[in-house]
């Protein structure tokens, strides 16, 4: 597994994650719509903190920048 997420990508991951997560547990998303937010959010969460989104290498996307050397 090579690295495909930048820092600010995954930044935006992690807070969309928590967002899902407590719209589930503060009542305000219920049902089908709360149980499939917080798999997403989990997804979300877990492919912020591998550094790595499998759907990114099938399409050949990258958000890491290069670093100069």
């Amino acid at each position: 597994m090579k690295n495909n997420l930048g820092s600010t990508d995954r930044v935006i991951r992690i807070i969309l994650a928590i967002a899902a997560g407590a719209l589930y547990f503060f009542n305000i998303t219920s049902g089908t719509l709360g149980i499939v937010l917080v798999a997403a959010g989990a997804v979300l969460a877990i492919t912020s903190f591998i550094n790595f989104c499998p759907l990114y290498a099938i399409l050949g996307i990258s958000t890491k920048g290069n670093k100069a050397r």
